[in-house]
C-alpha cells in the first residue's frame, strides 16, 4: 500500500527525505499519558515517527483538565490511554499503534519494554514504578529520555536537558537520582528538568494510590513545554541515528 506523506511535506522541507525515512523507520515508546506524556506523544507522531506504542492505565479526572491533553469536559472518566490511541491514529491513520492500558507495575516493566523501541520517553510521576522503568530500560541497553517534575514551577524558559546527576532544585530528581545510586546508576540517564526553585506551598498529599503519596500543583503550559523538550529530544536523536525505512 502507497504511503501517504504529503502531510509530511513541511517536515521533509526542514529535514530532508533521509532523516524523515529514519523517522518513518522507528518504534517510540511513550509510557505516561498525563501532562508531560500526553503532548510529548502527539509531537512525536506529528514528526512522522512509524511505530509508537503509549502506556497508561489511569482515566481522566476533571483536575486533569488544566494540563493535559485527552482532559476535556466530556472525558471525565474514560481511558486516556484509549483517548489518545484515538487522536494519533486521527493524526497519523497509517500509525502502527501499540496501546497498553495498564499502569506502571514493577513486575510487569519488562514486558512492556519486550518490543525494543528505538526509544522510551519516561513520562511516570510516581517514583516507585519510575525507577523499575528507568532502570529495566537502562539494564536492556535502550535509549531513555526522562522527565523530572513539572510541577511547583512557572517559568517554561528555563527547562534543560542533561544527565540525572547533573540536576538541581528539584525535589523529584532528587529522589530518583538518590534511589538510581542504590542500584549504582549514577549517571548515563537523559532527563528534562527545570532548576526553577520550586514553589513548596504548591504541594498536597495523596491516598498513595499508584504509587504515588504526594503531588504539586501545576499550570497548563508547563508540562506540555516538558512534552515539547522531551519529543525533540527523541526526534532529534533518531534522526541521526535510526537505520532508513524500506
Amino acid at each position: 500500500m502507497m504511503t501517504d506523506t504529503k502531510w509530511l511535506s513541511r517536515t521533509e522541507l526542514l529535514i530532508g527525505k533521509e532523516k524523515l525515512n529514519r523517522l518513518m523507520g522507528a518504534h517510540v515508546l511513550v509510557v505516561g499519558m498525563g501532562g508531560v506524556g500526553s503532548f510529548a506523544a502527539e509531537f512525536i507522531c506529528r514528526s512522522g515517527i512509524g511505530e509508537m506504542t503509549i502506556i497508561d492505565g489511569d482515566v481522566v479526572d476533571p483536575s486533569n483538565r488544566n494540563r493535559q491533553l485527552p482532559a476535556l469536559a466530556t472525558t471525565h472518566g474514560m481511558s486516556k490511554a484509549e483517548l489518545m490511541g484515538e487522536r494519533l491514529l486521527q493524526i497519523n491513520p497509517e500509525l502502527r499503534l501499540n496501546v497498553i492500558k495498564e499502569f506502571v507495575r514493577p513486575e510487569r516493566v519488562e514486558d512492556m519494554l519486550s518490543g525494543r523501541p528505538h526509544y522510551v520517553v519516561d513520562a511516570i510521576d510516581s517514583i516507585t514504578p519510575k525507577l523499575t522503568f528507568i532502570k529495566a530500560a537502562h539494564s536492556a541497553g535502550l535509549r531513555i529520555v526522562s522527565s523530572m517534575g513539572a510541577g511547583a514551577k512557572l517559568d517554561p524558559t528555563r527547562l534543560q536537558v542533561t544527565d540525572i546527576s547533573k540536576t538541581y532544585n528539584c525535589p523529584f530528581a532528587q529522589q530518583i537520582r538518590k534511589q538510581l545510586r542504590d542500584y549504582g546508576i549514577r549517571k548515563g540517564i537523559k532527563v528534562v528538568f527545570s532548576p526553577e526553585e520550586p514553589i513548596k506551598e504548591s504541594l498536597m498529599l495523596t491516598d498513595g494510590s499508584n504509587f504515588k503519596k504526594s503531588a504539586y500543583g501545576t499550570i497548563s503550559y508547563l508540562p506540555a513545554t516538558f512534552g515539547a523538550v522531551l519529543s525533540s529530544v527523541v526526534i532529534r536523536d533518531l534522526m541521526e541515528g535510526t537505520p532508513t525505512s524500506a
